[in-house]
């Protein structure tokens, strides 16, 4: 099972101040040495993997509770608030922002052997960290772009991953949450726990819904290199003008069509690229072709794999053989009821009065003492 979240905040440029990252440091030490004495390290991580708990946990130690920042800083605190104590916690935390996030498969590799783990297991470790990097850049994309990756892992080999895209035009951030607990699927639904203040158009093949198209992506490339390179021929016969780009507007991710034999209408992705142009991409095919991947999860793992070869075999599924991907937003939803200064938005009473609703009838269905289910209802009149 796994336990994922997203969360999408303000895109922020500001530093923290010597002042206050000491002291995020140092309470940042006291949290964790607490936290991991009376629940264990594994409940640690478990708890950086909830994007609320860690939201909160950021704003505890006194940082924006609404900026990038969040992030990057508390992460980093994390890290200098248990070094040299990693071992005596049972807790280590790799990887981090820009170019420290390069260095986590080594970071892993060293606290690994540190706490003496089997190499088949941090192998195992460094192989969940690469593929959840690549899942929220290459099946999700929703326009943010992977910037801080880091990697949590504990003595007994529970991890976790956060890692936040940036979104420059939107001027956004979004943070992903990844937890393990025997991990079966790592391509197929892969976000819960979601919160964010706006919904983003695109790509979405981790969906439910991309499931048929994730296996007719992959029944594509175990097949003939020239069959694949023929239907990428024919995809470009749809491919949609700059001009008629304009009129679509805001709904740009269909397009309403004639099919092959001009009958009937159908909806169909826009299609903007012509992707028989890439020689970068004919390699890649060409190499994933001769590979042959047992299944999409492996197809995903091979090297030189991203979202141009992810979109233009989603695309060819869609518009070739008519599987359809599935186009939604990860997030499903913002912060509940909104909040009183009107951040990040007014409060909304129906949804509030709504929700005290279901609460009270869910209260009332509670196999719980007389006495006590009238106290708990008296609360939310």
């Amino acid at each position: 099972m796994f336990k994922r979240g997203i969360a999408t905040f303000t895109l922020d440029y500001g530093k923290c101040p010597k002042w206050l990252f000491e002291r995020m440091v140092k309470l940042g030490r006291e949290m964790t040495r607490v936290i991991v004495a009376e629940y264990g390290p594994d409940e640690f991580v478990k708890r950086l993997a909830d994007p609320v708990w860690f939201q909160a946990l950021g704003t505890v130690l006194a940082f924006d509770w609404n900026a990038s920042g969040l992030t990057t800083i508390l992460t980093a605190a994390l890290k200098e608030a248990i070094r040299d104590e990693e071992r005596d916690l049972g807790i280590y935390i790799c990887g981090g922002k820009g170019k420290t996030s390069l260095k986590t498969p080594e970071q892993i590799s060293l606290f690994g052997a540190r706490a003496k783990l089997s190499q088949e297991k941090i192998n195992s470790l460094e192989y969940n960290s690469r593929m959840a990097a690549k899942v929220d850049s290459s099946l999700v994309q929703d326009g943010f772009q992977i910037y801080h990756h880091s990697f949590f892992f504990s003595q007994n080999g529970a991890w976790a991953v956060v890692q936040q895209g940036m979104n420059e035009h939107a001027v956004t951030a979004r943070r992903y949450h990844w937890f393990s607990d025997a991990p079966k699927n790592m391509v197929l639904e892969p976000h819960s726990g979601i919160m964010s203040d706006g919904m983003h158009t695109g790509l979405n093949m981790s969906a439910k819904e991309s499931e048929n198209a994730q296996k007719i992506s992959t029944e594509l490339v175990q097949g003939s290199y020239n069959t694949l390179m023929k239907d990428l021929k024919l995809l470009k016969k749809y491919s949609t003008p700059q001009s008629e780009m304009m009129k679509i507007g805001n709904n740009k991710q269909e397009l309403v069509r004639l099919d092959l034999h001009d009958r009937d209408f159908k909806i169909l992705p826009v299609v903007t690229e012509d992707f028989t142009k890439s020689k970068y991409l004919e390699k890649i095919l060409y190499e994933v072709s001769e590979i042959r991947p047992k299944n999409y999860e492996h197809f995903l793992s091979l090297k030189g794999v991203g979202p141009k070869t992810i979109r233009a075999l989603a695309l060819t599924a869609e518009v070739i053989y008519g599987t359809k991907a599935s186009y939604e937003d990860p997030a499903r939803y913002s912060f509940a009821h909104g909040g009183k200064d009107f951040v990040p938005c007014p409060v909304d009473k129906p949804t509030y009065d709504q929700t005290i609703a279901t609460m009270r009838e869910l209260a009332s269905k509670m196999k719980i003492g007389y006495s006590e289910k009238n106290r708990m209802i008296s609360h939310l009149l």
